[in-house]
């Protein structure tokens, strides 16, 4: 948490008259929880939902499955432009954020349905809510500094690390709760979290830092139950603590005061009476378009082909403008920063496709080639010919069960007799024992010891798969000011990189981080099972390479742009964002093994998926770091056209006083995920 970092002591009020702590509005710590909370809902859902889609009721293949979340991340990418659109216009932030927060809690409910229909209205509630929720909530962080304040980047590095906090938080318990007791379980836990959120935002301020402190260390009490070996226990202490902290310095903030009645206010109070048409109410109208939309978002979800189209016709409109208005209408100062921004728009969605595998391709990974197992001991000479009895569900209420050797990922690439062991045979087992009154019989498995399972493996305890995805969200806890230090003292020795270098160096870490997924699965043992290490170092190299390029994204956006354009610009970078996800899903269906639509459904052994994975995260890694190559070669060129000395005397124009910012001159820190 970046407490350390901040300005020590407390003043009165700010050039708005409003109340601080520690020289940051009061607000800021309620859209800090707001935002942890609503990002602790989204990642809890995406740590789940190609396991849902594959494990679950619905029983899809990998390339259906990969190709609906494609669909999903696309779409949500794309609505946030719509949905500041709309606020600046009429609603105003805080009647959107809790639009959308509504409309996302009501699509994780709906998650926790197992029916077809509610599975994809579910994901239409989602994508419409998000869209409303996700722009307006920082355009409102932003709008509590005055134009040209110097610590709104310090405010959103603050609001930068409550999503991070609710990204680190959701799959260690709604991942653990939905793999180990059931999906509509981890599901549920998405929903009250992003009710919370909405309490928050919502609720008066008397209440909510009772709901933030509340919350906080309820949950942070919570964790260290929910973990069945000492590396989950240790992160779950660590994250619980920097929750504590962040509640208690909340509540002390919100005690001051909180969010200021005017923040996200209609642009005007008639705004949202004005009729349209001369009949409807323009708020009126917005509602109805919403609820209208999430049909369409069904449709698209479901026919994601349809919704690629409709992506490439926007891109493509979208893209010819921008030319357009480049050429014919700008300055040469004016085109060269549009070509600027563009080519590094689409080395950014480069990145990202590339980064969001994390919740498809390399989810799958972690699940069914990622040795995630603490074992006791294994199985030696002496027991060949006797039978073992295995433990299937994760927890069990009996002490006799409890003490049975865990059915895991040791047994998968083993025959039971004469039985191949896969990874569907353990889905299926744990899926019968999970269910409610399941018979005692279901929740042991026997297994006749052959002569070829000597040296398999009796397991004690299993991460669950999910869980890794949150290993992003904790890096950067932990690196992100690190980082902002080393920019700001290269800064000062006049070293650090150009906008442009930092992209070339995301992108050559990103490849290094896929190339030490493609080194783990060359280096696989027997049964093709991969060390956790090399999981974690790829992860690991994600962030630091997402750390180098995410935060200065929308930052060099809004320097790039004509002032007639930033909305756009804006608009297009999000844009890009939805092509990022939907390629990453195209991606992700390369690695595609378990049988599609009218085939039997049975994920291979480990030994003849690792290769698959291994494969294609190679490819990745080639392709990144060649693009980090091209993007080093254009690093003079792209910072020429930059115009860094324009640049500069207009920063400095811009920190005299004046009006509260524009939602398109807001420099946000957080990533666009």
């Amino acid at each position: 948490m970046p407490w350390g970092l901040l300005p020590p002591g407390m003043t009165t009020a700010t050039a708005t008259g409003e109340r601080q702590l520690f020289g940051h509005p009061t607000g800021l710590f309620v859209l800090f929880f707001a935002e942890m909370w609503e990002r602790f809902s989204y990642y809890g859902m995406r740590a789940l939902l190609v396991f849902y889609m594959t494990k679950g009721f619905l029983g899809y293949g990998d390339k259906r499955a990969y190709a609906v979340y494609g669909a999903y991340t696309a779409l949500v990418y794309m609505t946030p432009y719509f949905g500041g659109m709309l606020a600046d216009r009429v609603l105003g932030q805080r009647r959107a954020v809790i639009l959308g927060g509504l409309l996302m809690a009501a699509g994780h409910l709906m998650m926790t349905v197992e029916n077809t229909s509610a599975f994809f209205l579910a994901l239409g509630l989602l994508i419409a809510g998000n869209g409303f929720f996700k722009p307006n909530i920082s355009t409102i962080v932003g709008g509590l500094y005055p134009k040209g304040s110097a610590k709104k980047d310090g405010g959103f590095t603050i609001f930068y690390m409550g999503i991070n906090l609710g990204a680190a938080m959701s799959p260690i318990l709604c991942g653990y709760v939905g793999e180990t007791y059931g999906w509509h379980y981890g599901f549920g836990l998405a929903t009250v979290g992003m009710l919370i959120g909405v309490a928050v935002f919502a609720a008066p301020s008397a209440v909510t830092k009772y709901v933030i402190l509340g919350g906080a260390v309820a949950t942070a009490v919570a964790m260290p139950f929910l973990q069945d070996s000492f590396l989950q226990l240790a992160v779950r202490l660590v994250i619980a603590a920097a929750l504590i902290l962040a509640g208690v310095v909340a509540f002390m903030a919100i005690s001051r005061g909180g969010l200021p009645a005017g923040s996200g206010a209609p642009p005007t109070p008639d705004a949202p009476s004005k009729k349209v048409g001369g009949f409807l109410r323009a708020d009126l109208a917005i509602y109805l378009g919403s609820f209208l939309s999430i049909g369409v978002f069904y449709f698209l979800v479901q026919r994601n082909t349809i919704a690629v189209y409709a992506l490439a016709v926007t891109g493509i409109a979208a893209l010819a403008y921008i030319l357009y208005e480049a050429i014919a209408r700008s300055t040469l100062i004016e085109r060269h920063r549009l070509f600027v921004a563009l080519i590094l728009t689409f080395f950014s969605m480069l990145f990202f496709a590339f980064f969001e595998q994390a919740g498809s391709s390399v989810n799958n990974f972690t699940d069914r080639n990622v040795d995630r197992v603490l074992e006791t001991k294994t199985v030696t000479q002496a027991e060949v010919g006797s039978t073992l009895k295995f433990r299937v569900p994760i927890k069990t209420d009996s002490a006799e069960i409890a003490a049975l050797p865990l059915l895991s990922q040791e047994q998968l690439g083993h025959k039971n007799g004469d039985k191949p062991f896969s990874m569907s045979s353990l889905d299926e087992l744990r899926s019968a024992a999970n269910k409610e009154g399941a018979p005692a019989t279901a929740k042991t498995y026997d297994w006749q010891v052959a002569p070829d399972n000597v040296g398999m493996g009796l397991a004690t305890s299993e991460i669950p798969a999910s869980e890794f995805q949150a290993a992003n969200a904790v890096f950067i806890l932990v690196l992100g000011l690190l980082f902002s230090a080393m920019w700001s003292f290269l800064d000062s020795k006049r070293l650090e990189p150009s906008t442009t270098t930092k992209f070339a160096l995301g992108l050559l870490q990103l490849g290094l981080g896929f190339g030490a997924m493609w080194y783990g699965a060359k280096v696989c043992d027997a049964r093709g099972m991969v060390a956790m290490s090399w999981l974690l170092l790829g992860y690991f190299l994600h962030t630091t390479g997402e750390l180098c390029l995410s935060p200065v994204g929308l930052s060099m956006i809004t320097k790039l742009s004509p002032a007639r354009m930033v909305s756009t610009m804006m608009g297009s970078w999000f844009l890009a964002s939805a092509f990022a996800n939907s390629l990453g899903g195209a991606i992700a269906q390369l690695t595609g093994v378990s049988g599609e639509e009218g085939e039997v459904r049975v994920v291979p052994p480990p030994i003849d998926t690792v290769h698959v994975y291994g494969n294609v995260f190679g490819q990745i890694a080639i392709i990144a770091i060649i693009s980090a190559v091209i993007c080093f070669a254009l690093s003079r060129l792209l910072t020429r056209w930059m115009h860094a000395e324009a640049l500069a005397s207009e920063d400095q124009g811009a920190t005299r006083p004046g009006p509260p910012a524009t939602p398109g001159e807001l420099p946000e820190a957080a990533r666009a995920g």
